[in-house]
């Protein structure tokens, strides 16, 4: 006998699920929907009224009947939102419908910043050389800018890096604190921090106060240092020659012309043969010629800072531009350095 109640039970249930679904995919305006709400979930609605039968049912049979009920309840109230949502957005219940299983929309590809790439491929090549890649503080002291370059105070080579210097923080021993303006400071701290052999290349953020075509405010540069026995300018001529052959590309030039920097002596400047006019002369390079950056091999004092013994040991250092190098590259026609940093899509989608 429970047995047959019990199926009447579920019978009952499922045909006023279903009743109550018919109605509610046919109704056609809100005031339908909320005589349905009633007529089914109202306090005298047919739910409730299947739930009076509840204590009729053998003891251990009411709760599974009260979970069917319940679940009916929720799928009713289910149905009634998303018609009441179709409604209001003027989509009918056909539209309604989706294929779960059907692929999405896949979000655009993007890429790494010409910057990031071009840092990336510098400590590549260098890495065959048997450099490794190092950072060092981007907010420095004055000794490690300056000082410890062979840069007193007050001395006239400290004009050219127009410098950021930072208020309220000074330290004893080293000096005012500064953004660093060239990748040099790391010359010091790795020859503190390590005995030589030393193969180092340091890429980091550098802060000038500059701006135009050719300078940023805020620019990466890479530092390279070599420190060991019987170093000469042979070494660092063939270090540049094979970089310049391997991120430039085997046709371009370069050359270097002698100069002065406090911290290397002898001291030169590096020219690469400009990829923009090949050769010829624009309004970027300077009669086919592209400066990179300077270099040199370092000086005795710098050496002498950082207990190094300049009789036993000598090195040579280069600090140039990552941006700078990167708008030389062939094909990239790029002849403003602000574009990179303008965060305009329509310009970094281009590569």
């Amino acid at each position: 006998m429970y047995h047959t109640y019990m199926a009447e039970i579920v019978d009952k249930i499922n045909n006023i699920k279903n009743e109550a679904i018919g109605q509610i995919l046919e109704a056609k305006d809100e005031n339908t929907l909320n005589e349905i709400r009633i007529r089914f979930l109202g306090r005298s609605g047919k739910i409730n009224e299947l739930t009076k039968e509840i204590p009729n049912l053998p003891s251990e049979k009411r709760g599974e009947v009260g979970k069917l009920i319940n679940d009916t309840k929720k799928t009713i109230d289910e149905a009634l939102c998303n018609k009441q949502l179709s409604m209001n957005s003027g989509v009918s219940s056909k539209e309604e419908w989706v294929d779960i299983t059907a692929p999405g929309t896949p979000p655009p590809d993007g890429h790494l910043h010409l910057v990031t790439e071009a840092i990336r491929e510098i400590s590549t090549i260098f890495s065959r050389l048997g450099f490794h890649r190092t950072r060092h503080p981007e907010v420095e002291w004055d000794w490690y800018a300056f000082e410890g370059l062979n840069m007193p105070k007050n001395h006239p080579a400290r004009d050219e890096w127009e410098t950021f210097f930072i208020e309220n923080l000074e330290n004893k021993k080293y000096g005012r604190a500064v953004l660093t303006p060239h990748t040099s400071s790391g010359q010091l701290r790795e020859m503190e921090s390590r005995k030589p052999p030393i193969r180092m290349i340091n890429i980091a953020k550098c802060y000038r106060r500059q701006s135009d075509v050719s300078h940023s405010q805020m620019f990466y540069q890479f530092e390279g240092l070599v420190v060991d026995q019987n170093i000469s300018i042979t070494h660092l001529k063939g270090t540049l020659d094979f970089f310049v052959k391997n991120f430039f590309g085997p046709e371009r030039k370069n050359r270097i012309r002698p100069f002065h920097f406090q911290f290397t002596e002898p001291s030169f400047e590096v020219d690469v043969s400009c990829g923009l006019c090949e050769g010829v002369g624009c309004r970027f390079c300077k009669e086919g010629w592209l400066e990179l950056g300077g270099c040199g091999m370092v000086h005795p004092n710098v050496l002498k800072n950082c207990g190094i013994n300049p009789e036993v040991y000598s090195g040579f250092a280069f600090g140039w531009g990552v941006e700078r190098n990167l708008m030389m590259k062939s094909g990239l026609k790029i002849d403003d350095i602000r574009l990179l940093y303008s965060n305009d899509l329509k310009f970094l989608r281009q590569f």
